[in-house]
């Protein structure tokens, strides 16, 4: 029988190979193309169990079966992508459970769209996600360890996961925590896989336990490789596998369930917005802005504007005639500023608060700092309206730049392989100008935006990925991004995680023994290597450089 076949035996769930579909699943928001043998759509956490289970029993006869969990498929890594089953979780793993002030319970298929309206019902907020808040699901959140615009102020998503459902390698389900050192006895002295998975990997990470707490990259953010230091903290005698799974992009076990904590949703925000027409100065400036405690310090260059210049058009059908034209005549103050020249960064500060005068009492001072200290950058404050809607249009433009890239530049086709570096703020009058000589160098047609509180970048350029030549540079180009990242201690990955295309970089990144940790926890928790294989820890870069989309 076919492998349609057997898994229809199997699931109760949705079974489909056909062409149309395995294409549609060929790719993820990545420059990857690989086609699956099969998808399926899971209807419950105990047919994500069957299908583990038939794997497991059948990957000796068949050695290249494996399962890839897949919900929106927003992920820019080629965390999503698979040669055997696709398992998508966003049909039917779509319950939100209970939401209040403080926590929710929810599955992973659930669009973080619709969570947050459900969250903003208690004045809550999840505040870990990505610029794709509105395509995104909950699921991929947890699997990638999003982070996002308030990531500054609040953290990651790995901070607001309290339990998980998890599928293990020998199909059981279990429950994910932070345990106490009783509890975590109790479930290394288990006979099963289960007590397995905590019993070797608490070997692991007491062993070295020194070793891993010094592998943990010194950036305010990093999803890269598997998060051992955050496992086991010797001092509060806390154990939290959670840690791992968060950010493990499905290659240790299938998600199920999550439960998250929240935080309050402050009702009023306001943006001072500066615009940089040098960076030499550009370490104090952020210095100072960070004195003053934002909740979002975002950034996006000139390229980013100068597209939103020229494809005005595409914000009028996204929008509708009535937002367009607010946001003509909002741009119209500001325009005045462009008649000096675009500038070469526009920064974009947040605040929120309870009240309207708290918001404006704390755009007023930085302003009066700025202006003080920084006379050579022009300012624009939203003191008398610092309101969300005010704010709306720098927003549309730092993040819609993805999309504007993705759909207006006809001939060239986003190629995310330099996309989400990470280097503390205080190098970044080095760093930049360095940067931007490589794109240079390989000519690359790229925007730079990103999160300038925490040094993390976007950088996606434009290729004509189906020339031979241009494919060339990918190579080159990422070997001397990513050791121009590590010389000023950064992290190859703030949220967008390894998945294949910076997998190949984990022994570079952190060293052959801390990388063999990496090993380690895969053989643990996926012996047979039947999740999502040739990412992270398990990936190589031959594999990684023959699965690059070829056409479009």
């Amino acid at each position: 029988m076919s492998l349609k076949a057997d898994l229809k035996q199997v699931l109760a769930g949705e079974v489909d190979d056909a062409p149309s579909t395995l294409e549609t699943y060929s790719h993820d928001a990545s420059l990857f193309e690989v086609v699956p043998q099969v998808v399926t759509y899971p209807k419950d956490a105990q047919d994500v169990q069957k299908l583990v289970q038939y794997v497991a029993a059948n990957k000796d006869k068949q050695p290249n079966l494996s399962i890839t969990a897949r919900s929106a498929g927003t992920d820019m890594s080629g965390g999503a992508v698979n040669e055997s089953i696709i398992a998508d979780f966003n049909r039917h793993f779509t319950t939100i459970y209970e939401v209040t002030p403080k926590s929710a319970h929810a599955q992973p298929g659930v669009f973080y769209r619709d969570f947050e309206v459900e969250t903003f019902k208690h004045n809550a907020l999840m505040p870990s996600y990505p610029a794709s808040r509105g395509l995104c699901t909950i699921g991929g959140m947890v699997n990638n360890n999003s982070g996002g615009e308030k990531s500054l102020e609040f953290g990651k998503t790995e901070k607001y996961v309290t339990e998980l459902e998890v599928v293990l390698a020998d199909g059981s389900l279990v429950k994910i925590g932070p345990l106490n050192k009783k509890q975590l006895a109790a479930k290394m002295k288990q006979k099963d896989f289960e007590g397995h998975v905590y019993r070797e990997t608490f070997k692991l990470v007491d062993k070295h336990y020194d070793k891993i707490k010094k592998a943990k990259p010194n950036v305010t953010k990093n999803s890269t490789g598997y998060n051992l230091w955050n496992v086991w903290d010797r001092d509060t005698g806390i154990f939290d596998l959670t840690k791992l799974i968060v950010g493990a992009q499905g290659t240790l076990g299938l998600t199920t369930d999550i439960k998250f904590s929240l935080v309050r949703h402050r009702p009023h925000s306001g943006l001072l917005v500066a615009f940089l027409h040098d960076i030499d100065h550009l370490g104090e400036v952020i210095n100072t802005v960070l004195k003053h405690k934002p909740a979002t310090f975002e950034s996006f260059d000139d390229v980013t504007l100068w597209l939103s210049i020229k494809f005005m058009p595409y914000f009028l059908q996204m929008l509708g005639p009535v937002k367009f034209i607010k946001l003509l005549i909002g741009l119209i103050p500001d325009g005045i500023m462009l008649l000096h020249g675009l500038p070469k960064l526009i920064l974009m500060v947040e605040f929120n608060g309870e009240t309207v005068d708290e918001v404006r009492t704390k755009i007023k001072a930085l302003h009066s700092e700025l202006n003080l200290k920084h006379k050579y950058y022009e300012i624009t404050a939203q003191e008398e309206d610092p309101t969300e809607a005010s704010a709306e249009k720098y927003w549309i433009m730092r993040r819609q730049s993805f999309q504007l890239l993705r759909k207006k530049v006809k001939d060239k086709h986003t190629a995310p392989f330099i996309d989400d570096l990470v280097v503390n703020p205080e190098y970044l009058p080095e760093f930049l100008p360095q940067m931007r000589k490589i794109i240079k160098k390989y000519d690359l047609f790229a925007t730079i935006a990103g999160h300038m509180g925490d040094g993390n970048f976007h950088i996606i350029p434009l290729m004509k990925l189906e020339d031979r030549d241009e494919r060339a540079k990918l190579r080159p180009a990422m070997e001397e991004t990513n050791e121009l990242i590590l010389k000023y201690h950064g992290s190859l990955s703030g949220e967008h995680n390894d998945g294949a295309i910076r997998g190949p970089w984990l022994e570079r990144a952190y060293g052959k023994e801390v990388y063999r940790y990496f090993r380690d926890v895969k053989d643990i928790f996926d012996p047979d290597n039947i999740f999502n294989p040739h990412k992270k820890a398990n990936a190589d870069w031959d594999w990684t450089m023959s699965h690059i989309r070829k056409s479009f």
